[in-house]
């Protein structure tokens, strides 16, 4: 990723300096950026967040397993549902926490995460989740000399993924791809959040 300084400085002030605007209200957003251990394991660390589900969604097949969805068949990407408590954060923050946790400008996939369900994907909804996804991605998008890949879609069904891969780095914080991949990058996310305060 490049420009980090400048992200640093958006996500600053969009995150402690912005109230909770009652027209960007919700109470759950779903987001989609890589591993959905990663992302899990990232919200977890903000105020506000009441609970996250690992799931898949954007694709169309039914209830698909995890199997399916790393067969690059059904369409369906890796992603969290976050219930959140909207009078301690905002859709706005949420969103530009997003941009930290992932690399919006990489195609087919996140780090060595390759496939189409690892892509950087929202999916909304209501019109208000699109207007503050779409305007969040343009905010960004000019501090990127890449564009901005992140899919900004409808959401149709969300499928909650199999019980073991809730909660997962929480678990297996000693795992090989938690150790390596995921540790590093939570600590890097505590870090800044708390030079934030």
């Amino acid at each position: 990723m490049t420009k980090t300084p400048l992200l640093y400085l958006i996500f600053m002030c969009s995150y402690f300096t912005s109230t909770t605007t009652p027209s960007l209200k919700a109470d759950t957003i779903i987001l989609g950026g890589g591993c959905f251990w990663c992302l899990e394991a990232a919200y977890k660390l903000l105020p506000g967040v009441t609970h996250i589900t690992s799931g898949y969604a954007g694709g169309t097949t039914s209830n698909p397993t995890y199997e399916q969805v790393c067969s690059e068949t059904t369409g369906h990407a890796e992603v969290i549902k976050i219930d959140y408590d909207p009078q301690k954060t905002n859709l706005e923050k949420l969103l530009a926490f997003f941009w930290h946790v992932h690399n919006p400008t990489q195609m087919g996939g996140q780090g060595n995460d390759m496939g189409d369900q690892y892509r950087s994907i929202i999916l909304y909804s209501s019109l208000i989740q699109k207007t503050a996804a779409e305007k969040s991605k343009l905010e960004i998008q000019n501090l990127y000399k890449e564009p901005i890949t992140t899919q900004i879609l409808p959401l149709s069904k969300f499928w909650a993924a199999e019980d073991y891969h809730q909660d997962y780095f929480t678990k297996h914080p000693n795992q090989g791809y938690c150790s390596v991949v995921i540790k590093p990058k939570i600590q890097k996310l505590k870090h800044l959040i708390d030079n934030s305060k």
